[in-house]
């Protein structure tokens, strides 16, 4: 059954589509072997190159929002993108400034990162992120708090359930969880050589995935959760690709009772209604073993 209060009346389920934009440096975090080969990096540039404006393109045909997540270098490196989505009306949300690897940072660099990625939005949008979305790896002790300080009111990087829930140690933040069957990458990231993922060389079914992208979008609409969807420019935005994700918004459009969304939008919802997280919610017990076992 799906309790009626849980969204604005009238939505049965909320939708928030988003961009992990990282040009280059998503891969060279993932494998800084191919720093220099120019060939290998096009794959990644490819989001830059076309794949930004082709998704765009669909948004604003469609009349979606959507929030990107955008490191602080690759905004400086592209500001005619970053205006180009704040024009549109989407939300830029920060992914820290270098695209680093959270889980070879202790908790000062981490905060250092978020400050700057986060500094670095505001001069270019003349606004400062609320969202941020950890680039890979794993937050150090206090890192939600972190957030928090520096004005931080909502994350999508963790998992561990498919309704928002605001964090224990800081409920200013809110968190809008992910899952891996609602991404891109899982589907089609391949390089050849060197391969990417390693030994696990894979571009799959359009028609498989887009299968799999609406049944699960079906069952979130079925139970009223929150489904988002996280997609890259370099992944999803080429020319049979963009298809796919067409078809499946197109689809989530025929439900006169969704709630399709900004995430800043539903962590703001979630904030001002939903009631504190219970103590036997995955968050609340992962912080008080992990805070037990690190003290």
């Amino acid at each position: 059954m799906v309790d009626s209060a849980v969204w604005p009346q009238g939505y049965r389920c909320a939708v928030v589509l988003t961009v992990d934009y990282n040009d280059i440096h998503g891969i060279l975090t993932q494998a800084p072997e191919v720093a220099g080969r120019d060939k290998t990096l096009s794959v990644w540039r490819y989001g830059t190159q076309r794949g930004v404006e082709r998704l765009l393109g669909l948004f604003k045909e469609l009349g979606v929002s959507s929030t990107w997540f955008v490191p602080g270098i690759v905004a400086e490196e592209n500001p005619g993108h970053i205006r180009a989505i704040q024009a549109d009306g989407h939300e830029i949300a920060c992914a820290g400034y270098r695209h680093q690897n959270y889980d070879t940072l202790d908790l000062a660099a981490q905060s250092d990162d978020i400050a700057k990625g986060c500094e670095t939005l505001a001069e270019l949008t003349g606004q400062r992120p609320a969202g941020f979305r950890i680039p890979t790896g794993n937050g150090a002790p206090g890192f939600i708090e972190a957030l928090k300080d520096q004005g931080i009111r909502w994350s999508s990087s963790w998992r561990g359930d498919d309704l928002p829930f605001a964090h224990p140690t800081a409920p200013e933040v809110i968190e809008l969880p992910l899952h891996y069957e609602l991404e891109d990458e899982p589907y089609f990231a391949f390089n050849l050589s060197p391969a990417v993922p390693p030994a696990q060389s894979r571009i799959a079914s359009y028609s498989h995935t887009l299968g799999n992208l609406q049944m699960d979008f079906a069952g979130f609409h079925r139970f009223g959760l929150c489904y988002v969807l996280r997609l890259h420019p370099e992944i999803i935005a080429t020319p049979g690709r963009i298809g796919v994700l067409r078809e499946l918004i197109e689809g989530i459009q025929q439900h006169d009772d969704v709630w399709i969304a900004t995430g800043a939008e539903v962590a703001q919802w979630w904030a001002d209604t939903a009631a504190p997280v219970a103590e036997d919610h995955p968050a609340s017990v992962y912080e008080r073993h992990y805070r037990d076992y690190v003290s």
